[in-house]
Order: C-alpha cells, then sequence, then structure tokens
C-alpha cells in the first residue's frame, strides 16, 4: 500500500495488482499509480502487441503526472493526453507490421481517475473508453460509475438480454469504442465529489468477465488495505478461469475535512431510472 498527501486536507492511500492469467502468454494490460493520476489500459491486439498501445496511453498519463496541471482544468488536459496517445498509437501502425506480416492493428481501452478541482472543491474527473470499468464504493454499496462501450452493453441497454447473459456473450469482447485506428477519441467523463466516492476500482476486463459484482463489492467493502483489496480481486479472477490479463487498481480518499457519513442516499445502479445527489455528473461532449 502508499500513500501520498495532495490537495489541502486530502490524502490518497492506493494499491495495484495484475496478473497475465491463466491462458494468455503476455499482459496486454498497463496501468499507472502516479498521484493524482490513476490508469488501467487494456490493450487489443494480441499477438500485435496490444501492450504497445496499452503501454504508450499509460506514459503520456504518466507524463501528465510528472509535469503536473491545473486541478481546474482537469478535462483539458485529459484530453490533450488522449490525443496525444492517439496520434503516437497511428505513428506506430505507420511504421510497423503485424506479426502476420499485415498491417498492425493495436489499440486500447482506458479508465482513469485523476484528482481535480470543481469549484474550488476537490473531486475526482473519471475518464472511460472502452470495456475497462470504473466503480465506487458507496456507504459500503458498489456502484458502477463507467458504462461499457461494447456491443453487449449496446445489446443490454435494447433490452436483448441480461446483465447476467452479457458476461457470457460471444460478443463480450467486441468494443465499440478505443484508442487506436481511425475512430475519433471519444471518452465518457465524470465528475464526482471526493466524499461520495471515498474508494476507486479501475479495473480490466479480465476481473469483470470472470468476478460477479457482488464478490468485488465484499472484497471492498471488508479489505481495508487498498494494495490487498486489488491483489484479492484479480485472485478472485484467477480463480474463476483465469481467461484474460486481469488488473486492478483501488484507490482510497483518506483526511478529508468532512468526515462524516455519506448523507445521500442509495442512488440507482446504471440501467435503472431515477437519479440523485451522489450520482456522479457526465460531462458534455468536449472537442
Amino acid at each position: 500500500m502508499s500513500e501520498r498527501a495532495l490537495l489541502d486536507g486530502v490524502g490518497l492511500r492506493y494499491g495495484v495488482a495484475s496478473d497475465v492469467g491463466l491462458v494468455r502468454q503476455v499482459n496486454e494490460d498497463s496501468w499507472l499509480t502516479e498521484p493524482p493520476v490513476f490508469v488501467v489500459a487494456d490493450g487489443m491486439g494480441g499477438h500485435d502487441g496490444g501492450e504497445i498501445a496499452s503501454g504508450l496511453v499509460v506514459e503520456e498519463f504518466a507524463r501528465l503526472a510528472a509535469a503536473g496541471y491545473d486541478p481546474r482544468q482537469g478535462s483539458e488536459v485529459v484530453m490533450t493526453a488522449l490525443f496525444a496517445a492517439r496520434r503516437r498509437l497511428v505513428e506506430y501502425a505507420a511504421t510497423h507490421r503485424g506479426r502476420d506480416g499485415g498491417p498492425w492493428h493495436g489499440g486500447t481501452t482506458v479508465v482513469a481517475a485523476l484528482l481535480v478541482e470543481h469549484d474550488d472543491v476537490p473531486g475526482w474527473l473519471l475518464v472511460n473508453l472502452g470495456d475497462s470499468r470504473i466503480y465506487r464504493l458507496d456507504g459500503g454499496a458498489l456502484r458502477r460509475v463507467s458504462t461499457d462501450h461494447s456491443v453487449v452493453q449496446e445489446l443490454v441497454d435494447a433490452g436483448r438480454i441480461t446483465e447476467e447473459q452479457a458476461r457470457s456473450h460471444p460478443e463480450r469482447h467486441i468494443v465499440t469504442r478505443a484508442i487506436g485506428g481511425p475512430d475519433p477519441v471519444d471518452p465518457d467523463l465524470f465528475a464526482l465529489p471526493l466524499a461520495q466516492a471515498r474508494r476507486v476500482l479501475l479495473c480490466s476486463d479480465g476481473v469483470t468477465d470472470l468476478v460477479a459484482d457482488p464478490d468485488i463489492e465484499g472484497v471492498l467493502a471488508d479489505e481495508a488495505d487498498p494494495r490487498r483489496a486489488a491483489e484479492r480481486i484479480v485472485d478472485l479472477a484467477l480463480a474463476e478461469g483465469g481467461i484474460d490479463n486481469a488488473t486492478a487498481v483501488v484507490v482510497d480518499v483518506v483526511g478529508l475535512a468532512d468526515a462524516s457519513p455519506d448523507p445521500a442516499g442509495e442512488p440507482g445502479l446504471p440501467g435503472e431510472s431515477g437519479e440523485d445527489e451522489s450520482s456522479p455528473e457526465k460531462l458534455g461532449d468536449l472537442p
């Protein structure tokens, strides 16, 4: 477990675990834990080197963490990092071939959490592109912040399959948004007060394809140490077959001036109707 103090009265504890799994030969997941920036990127491309794509994205966020940024301009700096990563991927694809001799087709998902300020109040900026996921623990209950950019999520949203059926659907690994290729960078961005997300989980689909939300919730609610919580979540994915790379980053907010329990009620889960004051604010489209 690592800990670092940041904005006035705010500290972060964090831990990470990643495993290649029991089937794959290469871990195509990349991650970053450089407060105030946390990232999980799940590379796609198999033999073409998805780890190269995810690594390039993490490198751009690492530059951001090292150089620092204006916490009042979090959305802009995130988009700058994503555009830079996409540009580097396009340049790489133009000068490299896949292992089969054809064009290189690497790409990656990305989820990220950055400490920012909203109206001079510290908060999270949460970023999602693809089918890796962001969760928060809210009063002991697991809440999914992100919505998968995937074919099966579209089927779930249309009412054609259930969430449970999505986990075993043959097209579950087809994403509709990612970094790489000709498509524009189009992430979902969410703003959330720290008090409503004192524990945040970023994870690749090698976790969520195998570990049900109630089991993730049980670990996050039970295990105080973020590093151990991340390890236990990855261990669950391995115990369920480990068919993919699995990565988990757990971040805890400590030292908030308002240490009282979250007064908000139980917000609706993704896919349910209704919002309340503790629901993440989804930011509008950015240029």
